[in-house]
């Protein structure tokens, strides 16, 4: 197979850990005899740097004309005004539309080996595998109207959550489908006890469940998934919702799993290339230091390989190769170790090879 593959950095680890995974993706190449090409380029902090914009229009051609997409992550002190005009997320907001990627898909799987680094009790942790649905390009984060304005001396602040009912029934279809494929059990998150749009969420959800008699459908508030996430998450199997729930409850899922370097995610749409990467942020504080944890990154290329290129076998191999140098004892930082990023991806390396 040829594959074209963009590789966008990012700030601060990005590129650290992006550039480990495509070191991993060449040695699958290798060994599958694949053909990919990467090509690099900017986005978010550096492209604003470069070239006053978080996501150039050449850079989104090229990711839309690509098979898939790797990122690194986005942001950084440099950046971080909030009154500032320009931003690094702006970049990726604007990718996740240009890509008409509306799905996010987060599995959360926790290791054996690493119940110990999570500060969750381990018997709470045993058979823990969830994949986690967030949708992606509606919902508070592009709802308009949105901004602020002052009256008679009073400072206001507006965002508007809104959802049509054709972005909410895409993404709880797949979720559907993806289930049926694992446990055959949904969960879908929404405050429909107080939002209208978590009522059409809701509402549009059962309807679809009906037409899935085989795959058992229940709803949870928000707050209620919250706590269950760390109560018992070995409950919880495909879990669906919408996107700002779905943000921040990811990030809380990253505790299950000891840390946030572990964990890949993949954003699909009904076509064109993929969007790839890590959970975690751009980690400024470490950047430059070698010491990243690029697990969640070289996952993130085998979720790359399964849903973008259809090589489920060679996604497979990465998996089967992080899972081993897991099991026999590898640990970033991150995980209580000390191996460098470089060191922990040679050993993937060396088990794929």
């Amino acid at each position: 197979m040829k594959a074209s593959i963009v590789v966008l950095g990012g700030d601060g680890i990005g590129p650290e850990v992006t550039a480990e995974a495509v070191r991993v993706l060449e040695v699958v190449a290798r060994r599958g005899g694949h053909a990919f090409t990467f090509t690099p380029h900017l986005m978010g902090g550096c492209s604003i740097d470069r070239h006053g914009t978080a996501l150039t229009d050449e850079t989104l051609a090229a990711c839309q004309a690509s098979d898939a997409v790797l990122l690194g992550a986005v942001g950084g002190p440099k950046w971080d005004d909030p009154a500032a005009k320009v931003r690094p997320e702006q970049g990726l907001l604007g990718l996740r539309k240009g890509l008409g990627v509306f799905a996010n898909l987060r599995p959360v799987r926790v290791h054996p080996r690493l119940v110990d680094a999570s500060p969750i009790r381990p018997e709470r942790l045993a058979g823990v595998d969830i994949l986690v649905i967030r949708e992606l390009t509606g919902g508070l984060y592009f709802g308009q109207p949105k901004g602020r304005s002052k009256k008679d001396g009073v400072e206001r602040a507006v965002d508007t959550l809104e959802y049509a009912d054709f972005e909410i029934r895409r993404v709880v279809a797949l979720a559907f489908d993806l289930a049926e494929k694992r446990k055959r059990k949904v969960t879908s998150v929404d405050k429909a006890n107080v939002l209208e749009s978590s009522r059409l969420w809701r509402q549009i959800t059962t309807e679809l469940g009906k037409a899935r008699p085989g795959v058992a459908l229940d709803h949870m508030l928000v707050d209620t998934a919250a706590m269950r996430l760390v109560t018992s998450p070995a409950a919880l199997d495909v879990v669906v919702t919408e996107n700002m729930f779905g943000d921040i409850l990811t990030d809380e899922a990253s505790v299950l799993a000891g840390s946030m370097g572990m964990l890949p995610s993949a954003s699909i749409g009904a076509s064109g290339p993929g969007l790839y990467e890590p959970i975690h942020g751009s980690a400024p504080d470490i950047a430059g230091k070698g010491i990243a944890n690029p697990v969640g990154t070289i996952l993130s290329a085998a979720m790359l390989l399964r849903h973008s290129l259809g090589l489920e076998a060679e996604a497979g191999w990465i998996e089967q190769a992080v899972d081993a140098v897991i099991e026999a004892g590898a640990r970033t930082g991150d995980l209580g170790g000390a191996l460098s990023t470089r060191a922990m991806a040679d050993l993937v390396l060396a088990r794929l090879q």
